[in-house]
């Protein structure tokens, strides 16, 4: 879901961050203070299947109820429920099935068992004057607890538009969600997809190095169940080379080529798998070959617009290759489709050096502060800081930073060589670092070599 309602997704490149927050006001609860609607039982005379067994990460979108008179809020009701319904990566029941429980009071325990799904959504939409409100709330069918729970403010003059923003959003709040409830249940005897939940849910904590080898644990126990698993084999290979670039382990090298040998057997395995896709553009971050890259994320994108971490990565990209101008609307679309993401402190460090980069030190040193703030243990945003206080001509505090930056990973920090080689693929980019970020390093105290 996206927070800007008046005008489509992909034309949000002239908007500020500053203003993502304005149009569309979203609230978050837990399940302390939410009272449900009333339920009532279904008679099950109308279904003459068993119940069925509830499969991991499955899901029913039950009709979102019109609150208002006017006919036109049903049917965007309607398309939230049936957009919903071709969700990634989960058991969806289908739209059809759901649109039986409408205006129908409802019992979740027994829906569950009925369609042998683990969660309902179920949601409401009201119009306030020229505003409409939508409730949503996810809930566990084995247990009727209320597990999450959002509202959405928005401005009614485009339907459609507000319709994929709500529906963007949701996506992916949904899958965050899932993945992190699935991963907490006990299970006597885990099995791959377990262990690879846990490793999901722990790879969405803040990056740290023992965040970082939690989630490597669990894939890796993953792969000892289910040496095939294209799924297992992807996400390890990924993670290997996000911490490998965070500088955030001992064995840098050995890392990125397992990495590189994990995505070519899931690539190998299958040539269309979105996992795989993403895992390889990792790697080929991580060797420095983000036109490749490039590729790899887009056909990611191409699978489903909504996942979060391509397009981030492909804004990555972009910083180091250019267009730099397509960096910061890139990371906006990120950032609304999931603005209290546990790994937002990449998000702010990507806009905090476009901006560096393109001598804004005022506004690279807020994103630089948000950047470090969101995740004290990342080197990056000290760095950064420490070049853009140097280019002010604060030079104790610059010098303060880069200090920081190398205590938590000297070997990324402790000269400019390195550093430079991520900005050497395109000479204007070059040109761009040598200005600005490496000069500024250079004024803080950074060796050349």
């Amino acid at each position: 879901m996206r927070d800007r309602l008046d005008y489509t997704f992909e034309d949000m490149g002239e908007q500020s961050v500053k203003n993502i927050a304005r149009p569309v006001r979203v609230y978050a609860v837990r399940s302390e203070g939410i009272a449900g609607p009333p339920t009532a039982t279904v008679s099950s005379a109308s279904w003459s299947s068993p119940p069925l067994a509830a499969p991991r990460l499955s899901i029913v979108v039950l009709p979102f109820t019109n609150l208002s008179d006017d006919r036109e809020q049903q049917y965007f009701a309607d398309g939230i429920t049936e957009d919903l319904s071709r969700l990634p990566g989960m058991l969806v029941i289908s739209h059809n099935t759901a649109f039986t429980y409408r205006n129908k009071p409802v019992d979740t325990k027994q829906i569950g068992r009925e369609l042998g799904v683990r969660y309902l959504l179920e949601g409401s939409v009201r119009r306030l004057g020229n505003q409409i409100r939508i409730n949503a709330q996810l809930i566990d069918t084995e247990s009727d607890a209320h597990l999450w729970a959002e509202r959405f403010d928005g401005d009614a003059s485009d339907l459609f538009a507000l319709q994929d923003a709500v529906t963007r959003r949701l996506a992916v709040a949904l899958n965050l969600e899932l993945v992190a409830t699935e991963a907490t249940r006990r299970i006597e005897h885990p099995d791959a997809l377990d262990f690879i939940l846990r490793g999901r849910a722990a790879s969405l904590k803040p990056l740290t190095p023992d965040n970082y080898a939690e989630a490597v644990g669990h894939f890796e126990r993953a792969l000892v169940l289910d040496p095939g698993s294209v799924e297992a084999q992807s996400l390890l290979a990924g993670l290997l080379a996000g911490r490998a670039m965070e500088g955030m382990t001992s064995s840098r090298a050995a890392d990125i080529k397992r990495a590189e040998q994990l995505a070519g057997q899931a690539l190998a395995a299958s040539r269309r798998s979105p996992f795989a896709h993403l895992a390889r553009g990792q790697v080929l971050r991580a060797q420095d070959r983000r036109r490749e890259a490039i590729l790899e994320f887009e056909a990611v994108i191409a699978f489903n617009r909504n996942w979060l971490s391509a397009i981030s990565f492909l804004a990555d990209c972009k910083l180091h290759i250019g267009p730099i101008e397509e960096v910061i609307p890139l990371v906006e679309k990120a950032i609304r489709l999931s603005p209290r993401d546990p790994a937002i402190s990449n998000m702010y460090g990507r806009i905090a050096i476009a901006h560096l980069l393109q001598s804004r030190l005022d506004e690279a040193i807020i994103w630089c502060e948000r950047t470090r703030d969101a995740n004290p243990a990342r080197a990056f945003p000290h760095s950064a800081l420490a070049a853009a206080f140097a280019l002010k001509g604060e030079t104790e505090r610059a010098a303060a930073e880069l200090a920081e930056a190398q205590k938590l990973n000297y070997d990324f920090y402790r000269s400019l060589t390195g550093l430079r080689a991520r900005y050497s693929e395109v000479p204007e980019i070059r040109a761009l670092f040598e200005a600005t970020y490496g000069a500024g390093l250079r004024k803080a105290g950074m060796p050349e070599e």
